[in-house]
């Protein structure tokens, strides 16, 4: 694990040649020099897509998020980025304490890239009042995966990263104040798991649970993460 982001502003991938992550004014860039597959529960543009860059991009807690698709839209263009081949995340995290960890594993390289803030934690399961559930936060998490999936092993690979975040928070004890309750995560995470597919591995994984070696990989890049960015949050 390293959060290369409280000293300088690029990291370069160790296990995947070409891809990188920029920290800059407002926001975190991880890019390809090629397209990639992705599925994620992102703001934009969500579901299966494809994309060579993906954005992790940091709002004041005043946020307003009315209409964030288009915030989202227009801050690409601003940038200079097509959006349709770019990735948005919101966040209200600090974007320099973002953990990074990196796997060589078996037919797979693996690239994991987490941002936490835990301010509206919560605990799935229990009711609430859904007009509050958007205040900003968030743990936000990037996969980045140099080998071929099927699109059931990215699925799969949601849900396993899903378990690893909450098992994450609930050995840190972050709690829903609410209700004082072990917190699942917050009320506005998000992920992405953008894969790229060649075929020179020869090799489509099929599942991504936590009994297959890059389902297992995934668990821990994604535990290990959030255990260090949920750590740092409150360190300057």
């Amino acid at each position: 694990m390293t959060q290369p982001f409280r000293k300088g502003q690029r990291y370069d991938s160790a296990v995947w040649c070409g891809v990188k992550l920029e920290l800059l004014e407002d926001r975190i860039e991880a890019s390809s020099p090629e397209k990639l597959y992705a599925l994620s529960s992102a703001v934009h543009p969500g579901g299966f897509s494809y994309a060579s860059r993906i954005v992790n991009w940091k709002v004041p807690l005043s946020y307003q998020c009315d209409d964030p698709v288009r915030d989202i839209i227009r801050q690409c263009e601003e940038w200079g980025h097509d959006p349709a081949n770019t990735i948005g995340l919101i966040t209200a995290a600090k974007l320099t304490h973002a953990s990074i960890a990196e796997h060589k594993g078996d037919k797979f390289n693996l690239l994991c890239c987490t941002t936490v803030g835990t301010r509206n934690a919560a605990r799935a399961g229990l009711p609430r009042s859904t007009f509050s559930a958007y205040s900003p936060g968030t743990i936000n998490t990037i996969l980045l995966i140099d080998g071929q999936m099927s699109e059931s092993a990215m699925v799969n690979a949601i849900i396993t990263a899903t378990e690893a975040k909450t098992a994450a928070l609930q050995h840190l004890g972050i709690v829903e104040k609410e209700s004082g309750n072990a917190a699942t995560g917050t009320t506005t995470d998000a992920i992405v798991i953008a894969v790229g597919q060649a075929a020179s591995w020869n090799a489509v994984h099929a599942y991504a649970g936590a009994a297959t070696t890059i389902g297992c990989a995934i668990g821990e890049m994604v535990y290990q993460t959030v255990l260090e960015s949920t750590r740092t949050q409150h360190e300057d």
